[in-house]
């Protein structure tokens, strides 16, 4: 593979050794071809223990009590162990979760609950269920509709419900869906992607064996029925018959069969383009030939047994296997239109071949889904058009889709575009609250969008080495000296300097400059998890610092959390009972910034860190780096709100240097598109979060994984 060495090269230890990096420092392999020229003269294998030395002492503890987890004999017991292994990420403070999506005032004309809302996969970016309305839907009727779901969840009667409360209050439902966006996708291949902002397009475009509908019930999709084995190992699917794939002129190339989904996983697997790592000892030898110790594919746990009967095998039982069926991870994929477009199975994939052209625009992917991608012009429109072959075409509610590029550099064109129509929704950002109100919108239109299990954080560079943007070399340049970089590089290693960093970041203040100070508290997570995501079946007793400790069954998983945090000693809460107006939650308050404690993690810092030849003070300050976009108002005061919080509470002892990125692209080239971790520009890093796959705790604990399997481990700057 030109430009990129593949995960099960790398850890095979095939890269060549030949010298480190200044300061001691080296880095991984995995390039885009823009570095890998500058990238030539690197020690591999120095990159990967230097990275496993790090882990160990930063996460080690939260390795061990995870993998205790994994042996658990209930679901239950596993749920509450991993609760105790979360509380060690919080106590390592590596990252400081902020907030999730949603919980801001919006002005809408789409209907609420219309599109699936379960917590994990990708369902919820499924459009064609989406019910939009002519005119803007009033908050009275917003809330109206909520409360009609609420009532009919469960009974298949929420759409139609919804459409005749509409007509009885005087809307029009349309079959068109106009929505803004900010960021292309790299690539139409739903299997080499774990970027959302490529999934969320490409998900429109194929089905899944089974779909969340918007009741959020699991329904038929591409298989109309399943069977489970007595001793869980065993899911047999049934094909849809007569279901067609067809190109992107919506011409028929092949038909919808068992193989497809064969296909797909094996070119998942080749692709390694971070999905992998959720099937790793899931599926039968999945994790075996990731690793290349399997090269023959049919060994692997997936078979098609005919053309319309497709059969996974486990490791294991599974208790949420069918809860991963919404995601891209086992989409399918015609088998002959890949190979038409130049792919390559197993060792021959190749996606840098002159001939591999699969996924390389929506022009060379087959579809199965709802839609075709009739026209795509980069950082300006996606246009969706309803497949007229799509096997379930009369539930598609939305004829056209079409994405519209915002850059966000003019914080008003979003609220204008909707008020003319070609914007269905609008978020009302600090920047323009205030028009809303004036314009005699907000009362009486204004609702709260509801929040979401996708968790966004601060992750903290402990191994920084890139101090320029690594696809151009020229963007985002760090103002730091190689000293300053060696100093913040010691400083970060040290635990009681992080939590001083996490204690001391106002997230009220810097989420009051995105959504306004009324709303700044309404989307904060205080966990990687969310506390509710999932609760105890039946009462357990787990052992916490030597003490037997009992949580009965309904307890909720951030409950445990602070149980363990309270434990240890750490004065973060991660679950308030009297929040939420004493119904508990830990969400929607700000349950880690606290100044006091701040200046007491700093004071530790500095004894430590000088014991290190670290000298910290108001006059030699530890330097660190925030990339932010300055052509977007509302990012950049967030970025300033950061500084002010950091270098106020901790005297200056701490300066951020806002770096500028300018724009969405070098904000999100400093952290985002990143591969491994010595591509991070940055030592703080705000672009990233995390939504759950599946419907377990294992969906965030896993990605912090070390050895390459975690996909968030490289924010930390290794692996």
């Amino acid at each position: 593979m030109i430009g990129k060495i593949s995960r099960r090269d790398f850890l095979k230890g095939s890269a060549a050794t030949a010298a480190s990096l200044a300061l001691s420092m080296t880095f991984a392999g995995g390039f885009s071809e823009s570095v890998v020229q500058a990238s030539e003269d690197i020690d591999f294998d120095e990159y990967y223990t230097t990275s496993t030395e790090i882990y160990n002492e930063v996460l080690g503890e939260f390795y061990d009590a995870y993998m205790v987890s994994k042996d658990a004999e209930t679901v239950s017991e596993r749920y509450a162990l991993m609760a105790v292994a979360e509380a060690k990420i919080m106590e390592a403070a590596v990252f400081l979760p902020t907030n999730s999506n949603g919980g801001s005032y919006r002005l809408t004309r789409v209907v609420p609950y219309s599109a699936t809302t379960t917590l994990w996969g990708t369902d919820s970016d499924r459009y064609f269920t989406v019910l939009v309305t002519t005119e803007m839907i009033s908050l009275e009727d917003y809330n109206a509709l909520k409360a009609l779901w609420n009532e009919t969840r469960g009974t298949g009667t929420y759409e139609t419900e919804a459409r005749a409360y509409l007509e009885e209050h005087g809307y029009e439902v349309k079959d068109e869906y106009n929505l803004s966006y900010n960021t292309d996708p790299v690539t139409w291949d739903a299997l080499a992607t774990s970027l959302s902002a490529d999934s969320e397009a490409i998900v429109n475009t194929y089905d899944g064996l089974m779909l969340y509908d918007i009741e959020n019930e699991l329904q038929p999709a591409l298989a109309e029925s399943y069977e489970v084995s007595e001793d869980g190992l065993t899911y047999t699917f049934h094909i849809r018959e007569g279901v067609s794939w067809v190109d992107s002129q919506g011409r028929e190339v092949a038909g919808v069969v068992a193989d497809d989904f064969v296909a797909g996983m094996q070119h998942m697997m080749d692709a390694q383009g971070g999905l992998e790592y959720l099937i790793e000892g899931i599926i039968v030898n999945a994790s075996e030939y990731i690793s290349g110790e399997v090269t023959d594919f049919a060994e692997v746990g997936v078979e098609a047994v005919d053309d319309y009967t497709l059969v996974y095998t486990l490791e294991a039982p599974c208790s949420y296997f069918l809860t991963m069926l919404g995601y891209n991870v086992f989409a399918p994929m015609s088998r002959t239109y890949y190979e038409s477009q130049g792919g390559k199975f197993g060792m021959e994939y190749d996606s840098s071949a002159a001939d591999y052209n699969y996924g390389k625009s929506a022009d060379t992917i087959a579809y199965c889904g709802p839609y075709l991608v009739t026209g795509h012009t980069e950082q300006n429109s996606i246009v969706f058009s309803a497949n007229p072959t799509y096997w379930n075409a009369d539930a598609v509610n939305i004829q056209t889709l079409t994405w519209k590029y915002d850059d966000g550099s003019d914080p008003t064109k979003l609220y204008n575009d909707f008020l003319n129509g070609t914007v269905d929704a609008v978020g009302l950002t600090s920047s323009i609250l205030e028009l809303a109100k004036s314009d005699g919108y907000f009362d009486d239109y204004a609702s709260v969008s509801g929040t979401d299990a996708t968790t966004f954080f601060n992750m903290y560079n402990l191994n920084r080495v890139a101090l320029v943007n690594f696809n151009d070399g020229t963007t985002a340049p760090s103002p730091k000296t190689e000293e300053e970089l060696e100093r913040s590089n010691v400083a970060m290693k040290n635990v009681h300097f992080r939590r001083a960093l996490s204690y001391a970041t106002d997230r009220a203040s810097m989420m009051a400059q995105v959504r306004g100070d009324e709303l700044k508290y309404t989307n904060m997570r205080n966990s990687y998890t969310p506390w509710n995501f999932v609760s105890l079946e039946e009462d357990v007793t787990i052992d916490i610092n030597g003490e037997a400790t009992t949580f009965a069954a309904g307890t909720y998983y951030g409950v445990i959390m602070q149980a363990q945090l309270d434990a240890d000693g750490i004065p973060m809460n991660v679950y308030d009972a009297t929040a939420d107006d004493g119904n508990g939650s830990g969400d929607g308050y700000d349950g880690i910034y606290n100044v006091d404690n701040a200046v007491a993690e700093m004071a530790t810092a500095v004894e430590e860190l000088a014991a290190e030849g670290v000298d910290i003070s108001a006059e030699n300050p530890i330097y660190l780096d925030l990339v932010y976009p300055s052509q977007v108002e509302a990012y950049t005061n967030r970025a300033n709100a950061f500084k002010q919080s950091i270098e106020g509470a901790l005297d200056g002892q701490i300066i951020i240097n806002m770096v500028d990125g300018s724009d969405y692209s070098g904000w999100y080239y400093a952290n985002y598109y990143n591969t491994y971790g010595y591509e991070q520009n940055s030592d703080i890093n705000d672009t990233t979060g995390w939504g759950p796959d599946y419907g377990d705790p294992s969906t965030y604990l896993d990605t912090l994984l070390p050895d390459y399997a975690g996909y968030m481990t490289k924010g930390f700057g290794i692996f």
